[in-house]
């Protein structure tokens, strides 16, 4: 090992406790609830109570004679402040659907922002929020995106046929062929329910115009795009937007991107003279704040006579709501791309149709791709037991070996890196696949009903599309010796602070408790994407490597010039450099720290004063490929439709870990949003587009009891990036949902009970029983 080599890893692949949990778990975490500034003004926004409404005159009279209302905007006010309105990874020259700050013209979904109310403190906003009289005049609504495109109604007049976009083909004449030729073929359509993210802690914003600044504390999991994003909106200089965020409680890919309400709290800032504060409750996070995973596909796959697959098809549709962000026709596409999953599919294709309703908007949602799994797992089973199969055989048939790669899927998805069979394998040991059949057969002859389910998916992480490919970090050690390390952030519960700290402790050869990191503040952090598409680990893990390694050897020819030794004979361990196998002979690192920033005549020939470097990683591959199996036992009550989620087990490849800790507490948290998807959660409408679900008393969310303990099983298998790692934090959410439906429908199957539709609430479940009887 050379001098510039990282350290022998003492922390990375250990189970260090989080650095962020002290401050979190004493309470001393600051949220966007915690920021307070001088004079602060508080915002309540007006909602339609309407799915669809044509907007009058909306008289804030009343209200603003209330004591402590200093303004009420409405659209006219606000929107005409919009400079330019685009997302930066899906660029400006992307046929973008409509997102108005406030609704103009038309109320579109009920929870539709119309106006803005702000006072002097958030109990006196909603008060006059009651009080602005809004002229509405009710419209038909288009509720149900399945007849939305034939509909008379429209939710943008500039879109015929509430049709926000579509992609790929119908089934090509060669596919259909391959499909006519087959032994076995098996089609089903499965529609998956509305559901949203839920974070803990909701949306929220404040927003401070100093007259040359913007100051913006943010609930958010990319401070710099919510920066770039806010300077082109108001139509000012990137370095006038300042964007803080400090913890965030929860995200999931619902504060990636600044949304509506988001825009009207800067641009009503704009003209205020103080700071507005907008936190958004419960109820307007279930409201407005937007669905998920509203979707259904006609999924068809052909075998021949030993169950090998020999071409698969997906035509999917998926709701949208009146106000998608971002873009869903890119995502939706994704869906169409991954369907063939990681197994041999000869052959492929797609077609995707995003419609709109007068709905909340569809947003991002951990793994939004999601479906393609849904479709194909819940399908396979489904084919299995048509043929006759155990859906564990015509798995084994299928997979791709970790041997095989890299390998290209029928749809152009380039897989490498990857482990399919040997992960299916290993959850099926965990479980004892063989003695758990025979436990089955048994509950059988009493009267009980389990069952076993699995999904098995490959997932795309570290995407180096656009400005995501390309991190940086900040890395400067202090006069003390001490380290701090400044990245973009954002932390949302992800652990990406303690993923920091490990790295660079090892790779600067320090005591842990000596590095700190500071993130999330775009004034002080080098430009960043933020979190998500599950890229955090391995493009920070770049970042800190490209900016370490050129400090490490700044340090190493100070400690060599010093200590009288070569520089390939230097090492760094235990916050000092020593000589190699001598390590009497050595200088702390305070003492180096001291010499580059008090003493730079002891600094050897060009050698620069300081120890602190910022550099940048770009990635190195397109993408990142990760993937895992997920198996669910169950017993399934028969008379009350209740499903008891027995074992549930996990077999992830996501490369070496940086933190075992961290990684299973990323698959624990998918895993049991996937599983509230489908036993639980459902954002529901009624026929006339009123929500149902807007409390926790109805939207429904499962807890610690009805959760078992998830059991991990790891394969590494290296990556093409830095260390080998790979993303992990949305595979949970991706591989529950089919695992716990192919569970559910193995239960029931002596039953003759076929499961194509979400959710499988109790009375969902005891309605498929009598349907097959």
């Amino acid at each position: 090992m050379t001098s510039l080599e990282a350290t022998a890893a003492r922390y990375v692949g250990a189970r260090v406790p989080r650095v962020e949990d002290p401050r979190l778990l004493t309470g001393h975490g600051t949220f966007v609830d915690d920021v307070t500034r001088p004079g602060m003004l508080h915002a309540c926004f007006v909602r339609s109570p309407f799915a669809r409404a044509r907007l009058g005159r909306i008289d804030a009279t009343v209200a603003l004679d209330l004591p402590g209302v200093r303004a009420v905007f409405a659209a006219a006010d606000l929107n005409p402040g919009v400079h330019e309105q685009w997302y930066t990874l899906i660029g400006k020259d992307v046929p973008d659907t409509p997102r108005p700050p406030l609704a103009e013209g038309e109320a579109r979904f009920v929870g539709d922002p119309v106006a803005l109310v702000v006072a002097t403190d958030r109990y006196v906003a909603e008060d006059a929020a009651d009080l602005v009289d809004v002229d509405y005049e009710p419209l038909p609504p288009v509720v149900d995106y399945t007849t939305a495109l034939a509909a008379t109604e429209l939710v943008h007049e500039a879109y015929p046929g509430n049709l926000a976009g579509a992609l790929g083909a119908p089934m090509s004449e060669d596919l259909a062929a391959v499909f006519g030729g087959a032994a076995h073929v098996t089609s089903a359509t499965i529609h998956q329910q509305a559901y949203a993210p839920v974070p803990m802690e909701t949306r929220g914003m404040v927003a401070e115009w100093s007259g040359d600044e913007l100051t913006v504390w943010s609930a958010t999991q990319a401070p710099h795009e919510v920066r770039m994003f806010l300077a082109r909106l108001l139509g000012i200089a990137e370095h006038q937007v300042r964007v803080i965020m400090r913890d965030t409680g929860g995200a999931f890919g619902q504060k990636v991107l600044p949304l509506r309400e988001d825009m009207c709290i800067a641009l009503a800032a704009m003209r205020l003279p103080a700071a507005l504060k907008w936190i958004e409750d419960r109820r307007e996070n279930l409201l407005a704040a937007g669905m998920s995973r509203h979707e259904h596909g006609e999924a068809q796959m052909a075998f021949d006579g030993d169950g090998r697959i020999l071409a698969a098809h997906l035509d999917h549709v998926q709701d949208v709501g009146a106000y998608p962000t971002p873009w869903p026709v890119g995502t939706a596409m994704a869906v169409g791309l991954l369907f063939p999953g990681p197994y041999r599919v000869p052959a492929a294709g797609y077609r995707t149709t995003s419609l709109f309703s007068n709905t909340s908007g569809r947003t991002a949602y951990r793994g939004p791709w999601q479906f393609e799994s849904v479709a194909r797992e819940v399908l396979l089973d489904i084919a299995a037991r048509r043929m006759g199969i155990d859906p564990v055989d015509l798995r084994r048939r299928n997979l791709l070996r970790h041997d095989e790669l890299p390998h290209t899927n029928p749809n152009g998805m380039p897989y490498s890196d990857m482990t399919p069979i040997e992960t299916f394998e290993q959850a099926l040991g965990m479980l004892d696949h063989e003695a758990f059949r025979r436990e089955q057969a048994d509950a059988r002859a009493t009267g009980r009903y389990l069952g076993m389910g699995t999904c098995s998916y490959a997932e795309p992480t570290t995407s180096a599309m656009a400005f995501q490919g390309t991190e940086g970090a900040t890395v400067r050690i202090e006069p003390s010796g001490k380290v701090n390390v400044y990245v973009a952030g954002g932390s949302t519960g992800n652990s990406l602070e303690t993923a920091v700290v490990q790295l660079t402790a090892d790779a600067l050869g320090v005591d842990i408790a000596d590095v700190r990191t500071v993130q999330g503040d775009t004034a002080v952090t080098p430009f960043g994407a933020g979190t998500g598409g599950s890229r955090s680990g391995s493009m920070l893990a770049g970042a800190v490597e490209e900016s370490t390694t050129v400090l490490r050897e700044r340090i190493v020819t100070i400690a060599a010039h010093q200590l009288e030794a070569a520089p390939e004979d230097i090492e760094l361990a235990d916050s000092s450099a020593r000589v190699r196998g001598t390590p009497a002979v050595s200088v702390p690192l305070a003492e180096i720290a001291d010499i580059a920033y008090f003493q730079p005549h002891r600094l050897p020939e060009g050698v620069p004063p300081g120890l602190e470097v910022s550099a940048r990683y770009r990635a190195r591959s397109p993408l990142i490929w990760a993937n895992a199996t997920h198996l669910c036992t169950c017993e399934v009550d028969p008379v009350t439709g209740a499903v008891t989620v027995l074992r549930y087990i996990v077999s992830e490849d996501c490369g070496p870990m940086i933190n075992p800790n961290v990684v299973e507490g990323q698959i624990a948290g998918g895993s049991v949003q996937g599983i509230g998807g489908v036993l639980y959660e459902h954002l529901a409408y009624d026929e006339d587009g009123n929500p149902l679900t807007t409390t926790f008393m109805d939207y429904l969310l499962p807890t610690a009891t009805e959760v078992p303990v998830i059991e991990y099983g790891h394969i590494e298998t290296p990556s093409p990036g830095p260390g080998g790692y790979k993303g992990v934090g949305e595979g949970g959410a991706i591989g529950a949902p089919p695992a716990v439906i192919n569970a559910v429908a193995d239960a029931l199957s002596p039953l003759g009970v076929e499961i194509t539709r979400l959710p499988l609430t109790p009375a969902a479940v005891v309605a498929l029983i009598e349907g097959a009887r």
